[in-house]
């Protein structure tokens, strides 16, 4: 997504759903309420190729109205240089099959060159990067990106666009009919793994490449007589897990190492738990997304309706259950400026720290909407809260971790490595205590006004504890 969704008709359709060495330590974190290890204490951590348990915090990076030769035109250097300047790590890449492959069989090698060039910036600036097989209402056939015009089988059922209203297009008889020919014809299958194991073959080695989000926000076709929870956990069930195991063995067959991000239907935002089954890959990721309906039609937060609550229990079923982590692909709202949306974005950073290893805010662009900053590219309302002190990497068990806007602690018991910190701009500084068989060890300074990065080492088996606060 996103844009703004019509909440009277997918609320009907929703009907029956369940709901430094030498610092002094640091005071503890504010917000108790942000602890992660009570919840989190069953669903496994994101971990780097060193074994360190990572965490990401980001913003999706996207081009969606530039194609062919323009593609990915909009997304500069200056969007992963203002990435890392706020101390953010992570980028989810949106790419389109329809860029890739205008023509069946032949594949853009000058788009390949575009995503490289960006990946680069990325690398350049120590931002991870997820590259997502973006769709939007399918795609290009209806007027959006995504799944090539080729690859689109509509059986001549009928198409009405909804101008003001683009999520109800995907509700329309011929966008529901290609997603099913996606999902069961079996040259489409094979077409859509081949796509995948060209991304998969070129960018596998690229240091910035931590994995694939293999679809975006998938749909299907809803039976006569289905409610949408009824057809959204029928369709994870028997169409998309099945076609997310044909995709994993598409990208292992060339790249063993990447992360796989798999994300349920969208209607998971309603607190309707996933009925995908287990994608049988050591390095699968659940990775929703988290919007409200009620939000996106442009409604203001209502704490007292208790959706996050609602998400969050129905968010966690799939990653205890199958044992994956959990990295939140999209969230945001559209207008952040309403008068609830501060209280929104505590609440929201909160959740997401209780169960995930990470997010991608909707997007970060320069303007209106839901860009994270103005076109002087500074925060639009509210936005700023994404921005706080937090371990992008820890070389060890992780046993308790806190946050808050202006400090930080995590314990872990030690292995080998370095455990890194993100400090975002402060005019101060942080002060960083270290309680434990550990000591600071390379401090990157940056330029004014840039995030700071802290490297702890400790002794393998030592119980550390990292303290930070604001000076």
């Amino acid at each position: 997504m996103r844009t703004t969704v019509s909440a009277v008709a997918l609320t009907a359709l929703l009907a029956g759903a369940c709901p430094a060495a030498g610092a002094a330590t640091a005071p503890e974190p504010a917000t108790p309420a942000a602890s992660t290890a009570t919840a989190a204490a069953r669903i496994p951590d994101l971990t780097d190729d060193r074994g360190r348990v990572l965490t990401l915090r980001g913003w999706n990076v996207e081009d969606k109205t530039h194609r062919g030769d323009a593609a990915l035109s909009a997304v500069t250097e200056r969007h992963f240089r203002d990435l890392a300047a706020h101390g953010f790590d992570f980028a989810r890449l949106l790419v389109f099959w329809d860029d890739l492959e205008p023509v069946r069989g032949r594949y853009s090698e000058a788009y390949l060159r575009k995503i490289e060039r960006v990946l680069d910036w990325a690398r350049a600036y120590r931002v991870h990067v997820v590259i997502d097989a973006h769709q939007d209402v399918f795609g290009p056939a209806f007027g959006h990106r995504g799944v090539p015009e080729w690859a689109t089988r509509t059986d001549g059922l009928p198409f009405t666009p909804h101008p003001d209203d683009w999520f109800a297009e995907y509700f329309e008889p011929a966008v529901q009919r290609a997603f099913t020919h996606l999902y069961e014809d079996e040259d489409l299958r094979r077409a859509q793994a081949a796509m995948w194991r060209v991304l998969a073959d070129r960018f596998g080695d690229h240091p910035a490449v931590l994995g694939y989000d293999l679809i975006n926000e998938p749909m299907g076709e809803l039976r006569d007589g289905e409610d949408l929870p009824a057809a959204a956990r029928r369709i994870e069930a028997e169409q998309l897990t099945p076609m997310y195991r044909r995709l994993a063995a598409a990208v292992r067959a060339v790249d063993r190492d990447g992360w796989l991000f798999v994300e349920p239907t969208p209607i998971i935002g309603e607190g309707v738990p996933t009925g995908l089954g287990r994608i049988d890959d050591p390095k699968v990721v659940y990775a929703p997304h988290f919007y409200s309906t009620a939000m996106e039609a442009g409604a203001d937060y209502d704490p007292a309706a208790g959706w996050i609550e609602a998400y969050e229990a129905a968010v966690v079923a799939y990653p205890r259950t199958h044992r994956v982590p959990v990295v939140v692909g999209e969230w945001g709202p559209p207008d952040s400026s309403l008068p609830n949306m501060g209280r929104f974005h505590r609440d929201a950073l909160a959740s997401l720290n209780r169960y995930s290893s990470g997010w991608a805010g909707y997007v970060w662009c320069y303007g209106g909407g839901y860009c994270a900053l103005d076109a002087e590219g500074r925060f639009r309302a509210h936005k700023g809260l994404t921005v706080a002190p937090y371990a992008t990497a820890v070389a060890g068990e992780v046993r308790d971790e806190v946050h808050a806007p202006d400090a930080y602690r995590v314990t872990y018991t030690a292995r080998p490595g370095a455990t890194e910190l993100s400090l975002p701009p402060s005019p101060r500084g942080w002060r960083v205590g270290v309680e434990g068989r550990a000591r600071p060890g390379r401090t990157e300074v940056p330029a004014s006004g840039r995030a700071t990065r802290v490297t702890v080492r400790a002794v393998p088996g030592a119980t550390v504890t990292l303290r930070v606060t604001r000076r």
